[in-house]
């Protein structure tokens, strides 16, 4: 097959966007398929990459994301796609490039639409008015389901907001993780150490830095922490519009912020030698950060609200992995609490098991018998 993936959002600090979309990439080009992604960025760029031909155009920066950009002229796609000729259209944005979906459907193209987010969560964090918002984002999220063959959510939390639609071509498909580049092999003594100063637990916060991840209530986590007795030092792995605000929170506290970590092997080495990571957004969708903490032999301690627990097995295990917690700081700090009195190899040992029940081999099996083409609709190359 031809698998062409559209995204917005996408950029060198885009995270969880980013990585799925480089792993499924990888894992349908070691299956033998042909792949073409398509982002946004300052500039037309061409360049072969070990995920397929990435192609990024020039886009415009969404005011108030931290830099992120999206993709205005989507003629151009259009005019990509064409020229492509994909039997399978993935497309990961829920704004400027839905209309893909119709340019599928008119080409025979299978398409999927990823639910990354949670609109219903984001408007009502951002407009702060979730009875005015809730009936334009059902509207939206129902004509969205319409116009592609299937809309794909990782978790149940993600698919929520389309269930109670009725919406009948929502599939699940768990994300993975790489359980070699992240695994509890890569402790480092020396780095932990070097982390932790003069404390004795250290917590990690992997993450962009915006409203909705809620870093601020990690912090509120270490100060209260340290108000309890706990020798605790934070470190904050990220960055976004929120991190000015955050440091003057953190001011005169046990908090360290890294800043964006672009060596996925030193993030590798921090999520390691942490003793809890961090989780506190109630809107996320899958948090990969989470399941690399896990994969790293790291416990993870995150909002109640959000998808997490279901990485975590709260809802489907006798013996779930870390902790959900109520979202405020006194809640969150009890729960680690709670994780750092389970002895260390315990604890580790049952992180790492849970996520090795999420390798990428199974989320690209998935993703490929979703995207092949059937009866009705037959391969492109056929034509």
């Amino acid at each position: 097959m031809r698998i062409a993936h559209v995204a917005n959002f996408y950029g060198p600090r885009s995270g969880g966007l980013r990585t799925t979309m480089h792993r499924l990439g990888r894992g349908y080009l070691e299956a033998g398929h042909e792949v073409l992604h398509i982002v946004p960025g300052r500039d037309y760029e061409r360049e072969w990459t070990e995920s397929g031909l990435r192609i990024t155009i020039p886009g415009r920066v969404l005011a108030g994301s931290g830099g992120y950009r999206v993709i205005v002229n989507v003629a151009r796609v259009r005019r990509m796609l064409a020229e492509f000729r994909p039997d399978a259209l993935e497309v990961s944005d829920r704004f400027t490039l839905t209309s893909l979906g119709d340019w599928a459907r008119e080409n025979s193209v299978n398409s999927v639409v990823f639910s990354h987010e949670t609109l219903t969560g984001l408007s009502e964090t951002f407009l702060r008015a979730p009875f005015v918002t809730a009936a334009p984002v059902d509207w939206w999220n129902a004509r969205l389901a319409r116009r592609f063959d299937h809309v794909v959510a990782t978790t149940k939390f993600a698919a929520r907001e389309f269930e109670r639609l009725g919406v009948t071509n929502l599939v699940r498909v768990p994300l993975g993780v790489d359980l070699r580049e992240f695994s509890p092999a890569h402790h480092d003594a020396s780095l932990r150490q070097n982390l932790l100063g003069d404390a004795d637990v250290l917590l990690v916060h992997c993450g962009r830095l915006s409203p909705e991840k809620r870093v601020d209530r990690s912090v509120e986590v270490a100060i209260e922490l340290a108000r309890r007795g706990r020798r605790v030092r934070l470190v904050v792995a990220g960055d976004g519009p929120t991190r000015a605000s955050l440091e003057r929170l953190a001011a005169g506290h046990p908090v360290t912020f890294v800043g964006f970590v672009h060596d996925r092997d030193a993030l590798a080495r921090i999520l390691a030698a942490a003793d809890v990571v961090l989780a506190p957004g109630p809107l996320e969708t899958f948090c990969l950060a989470a399941l690399e903490a896990l994969a790293s032999g790291t416990p993870v301690v995150a909002s109640a609200s959000s998808a997490v627990r279901e990485v975590l097995g709260v809802d489907d295990s006798s013996e779930p992995v870390g902790a959900v917690a109520a979202d405020d700081a006194g809640a969150f700090a009890d729960a680690v609490e709670r994780v750092l009195s389970v002895p260390e190899a315990e604890r580790r040992y049952a992180a790492r098991e849970r996520a090795e029940q999420f390798p990428w081999s199974k989320s690209v099996e998935q993703m490929l018998s979703l995207l092949a083409p059937t009866p009705s609709r037959p391969s492109s190359k056929a034509a």
